[in-house]
């Protein structure tokens, strides 16, 4: 089933407190007959938009469609979080791929956070904000995260996270569920939807011509390429695939190693002074295999998302598993209300690394985020345009991720890994 319209209307924001709190554009029109441009790119999310504005302010013609708005998919849905580094340990990296490489990728991830804050301080609205904890259930878990952590500042001098004891931990984090922690000042949070939508406009300033409404079904390879719409079609130099879990099946190399999974999001009513969960206005993510992420919006909701679902279909109700979730965390939440509830998807690949690759001599991907991609997913759009205009060396970098086929490639790899998933479900239920 493609992932496009399987949860969602077609051309419409899903009813979330991101969209609820910004200030949509009109829809822009679809594509109409042929046009010509030194590069598509496929997908209107955080990378393609990135990609687009770079190559763009070097003086590159794009055309970035979507298949319904700009910022509808995972781009304007997430948690918001702005982490550090990737889904795997430096420590892990410098053992699969070298110190070097792996030095070179976490100032990758560096710069990927500071574009963020350089995009934030012209875009106060976007509500950048310092800060992102990391709760451990078990001590065991706690030590790791502060071997982690003692290892960024020994090795690379990273010196932003504070190891959390049981009780600092719980100072910050209102719940007895957590027995330590670390809290990362390097890293933070975003309005994620706001974000994507000035992306949008600073790529429409820069020249880059957005087409929303325009699902690609079928891109033919050559110099120039042919990326084919339901009423028009793109004759590009070069093509740049940006649908990330959204992307339907058109390019078996990048879906055999990209995974479509939802997670969802509940936004509280306004909570009271009594009801506030976090001392300070931060992120919170912790050591649930189905990772559970939290923060505060501006205006005192609180922002609860886990559960994440390996079927392409969401569940009929997505509400009470996850503020049981919550609850279970927060049990002085039991009963505040709740607002609005949204799910989306994003794309995970089997090492929980990006996917970043070169599918043919003049088109490039980069894919499965793996709940990192607030930040790397825009850096990687950079980072392609880069390497379009002939500079591959962040590119090839970043490549070197390992992010191998899932078995059986594109058919059986949700069955398999829901599989998988169940078993650390489980492991997550027992607390193992």
């Amino acid at each position: 089933m493609n992932p496009l319209f399987r949860n969602d209307k077609k051309g419409e924001h899903p009813a979330s407190w991101y969209a609820a709190s910004t200030d949509l554009p009109p829809q822009r029109p679809a594509l109409k007959g042929a046009v010509t441009a030194d590069v598509c790119v496929v997908g209107a999310g955080f990378t393609g938009l990135s990609a687009a504005l770079h190559l763009a302010r070097r003086g590159l013609s794009v055309v970035v469609l979507d298949a319904h708005r700009a910022g509808f998919g995972a781009s304007g849905r997430n948690g918001g979080q702005v982490g550090s580094g990737y889904n795997k340990s430096q420590r892990w990296l410098a053992k699969q791929l070298g110190q070097d490489n792996a030095r070179a990728l976490w100032d990758m991830s560096e710069e990927a956070k500071q574009d963020i804050r350089d995009f934030a301080r012209d875009q106060p609205d976007i509500m950048f904000k310092p800060g992102v904890a990391h709760g451990a259930y078990s001590a065991a878990e706690a030590a790791e995260d502060q071997r982690d952590a003692a290892y960024l500042r020994d090795t690379y001098g990273y010196d932003q996270i504070d190891d959390l004891d049981q009780d600092a931990m719980r100072a910050l984090v209102k719940t007895q569920s957590y027995h330590g922690g670390v809290l990362d000042h390097g890293a933070g949070h975003i309005h994620p939807l706001r974000y994507v939508t000035r992306l949008a406009a600073a790529a429409e300033d820069a020249g880059a011509v957005i087409y929303e409404g325009s699902e690609v079904h079928r891109i033919v390879e050559g110099d120039p390429a042919k990326v084919q719409t339901g009423r028009g079609h793109v004759m590009a130099r070069h093509v740049v695939l940006a649908g990330n879990g959204y992307l339907p099946n058109i390019v078996p190399k990048v879906t055999q190693r990209v995974m479509p999974i939802n997670s969802f999001i509940c936004a509280t009513a306004p909570l009271s002074d009594a009801q506030m969960v976090l001392a300070l206005d931060i992120a919170v993510a912790d050591s649930k295999f189905v990772v559970n992420y939290y923060r505060m919006s501006e205006d005192n909701r609180f922002l609860f998302g886990g559960r994440e679902s390996y079927s392409i279909g969401f569940p009929k109700d997505i509400s009470t598993a996850l503020v049981q979730r919550m609850t279970s965390l927060f049990p002085q939440l039991d009963g505040v209300g709740i607002d609005y509830v949204w799910g989306g998807t994003l794309g995970i690949t089997m090492s929980r690394l990006p996917s970043v690759q070169r599918v043919a001599p003049n088109m490039i991907s980069a894919a499965g985020f793996s709940g990192h991609g607030v930040a790397l997913s825009g850096f990687a759009g950079k980072v392609m345009a880069e390497a379009i205009a002939g500079q591959a060396g962040k590119f090839d970098t970043l490549a070197l991720l390992p992010a191998p086929k899932f078995p059986g490639g594109g058919a059986l790899r949700a069955p398999l890994l829901t599989l998988a998933m169940s078993w650390y479900a489980m492991r997550d239920r027992l607390g193992v």
